[in-house]
């Protein structure tokens, strides 16, 4: 797997994140001894970037709800499935084929693929001129939807990317879920709205996604909210903690 994910990330221009690469060969001894003792900073200044994660089960209503977010408080809204699935079919992408197969089995893509692509596409954000307080002087505001969905995942971004500010979880009922996702695959056309794969992305959902709902639990920064409700109702609950999360408040929410 190792030597797979590193010919995707060839193939994808990704590089480490490094500072000081122009003294990296004069200092490589150094750097060697002393890496552990000296964590990477990231990409991105947590106290300037705003990043609120996403989650929720498949058909839990995150992409809707993100719709309405950036309407009332200025978000720029990446989906990681949305940049996996512009990644697969872009054309000359030497390994489209890969990711599209794990995601038509509901697999988890490598992690480093998912990240950069998210890394570039927040790059490429910051770079445009955006209205409103939020992105004044260097600031920015992002929900990061469906991502992450492994630990590694939520330790690698918080470490290497941005640190994030809180996770916004949607949660309801695997029927409710199901319901809403066989309505969607009538017009949707993705390969993975069939009920064998919703029913391997609960599978993987409970098995590796839930641990980092807990573990952002621990840490004070989970706003839960109810989405078994109409949209509309779903959408008051979210407006209210998201302003009460940018205008300072810490702490687990339950809306």
């Amino acid at each position: 797997m190792p030597a797979i994910v590193d010919k995707i990330a060839e193939a994808l221009h990704i590089k480490k994140h490094e500072s000081g690469s122009a003294d990296a060969s004069t200092s490589q001894g150094t750097a060697a001894a002393t890496s552990d003792a000296a964590p990477q900073t990231p990409v991105f200044d947590h106290r300037k970037v705003k990043v609120f994660f996403v989650l929720g089960g498949p058909g839990a209503g995150k992409g809707t709800q993100c719709a309405n977010l950036v309407k009332d408080f200025g978000f720029s809204h990446l989906s990681a499935g949305d940049l996996l699935r512009a990644e697969q079919n872009r054309e000359g992408s030497e390994y489209g084929d890969l990711i599209r197969k794990y995601i038509r089995e509901g697999q988890i893509v490598p992690m480093e693929i998912t990240i950069k692509l998210l890394e570039n596409a927040m790059r490429a954000e910051l770079a445009k001129p955006h209205e409103g307080e939020g992105w004044a002087a260097g600031h920015g505001r992002f929900l990061i939807d469906g991502f992450p969905r492994k630990m590694d995942q939520a330790v690698k971004f918080d470490e290497d990317v941005c640190l994030s500010t809180a996770v916004l979880f949607f949660s309801t009922t695997e029927e409710e879920m199901l319901k809403r996702l066989l309505e969607r695959a009538k017009t949707s056309g993705r390969e993975d709205d069939n009920e064998e794969s919703i029913r391997k992305r609960f599978r993987v959902y409970k098995e590796q996604t839930m641990p980092v709902i807990e573990h952002y639990t621990q840490h004070g920064k989970v706003a839960t909210i109810d989405a078994t409700a109409t949209i509309e109702d779903v959408h008051a609950k979210a407006k209210e903690v998201v302003g009460k999360l940018l205008a300072g408040e810490v702490g687990n929410i339950t809306a």
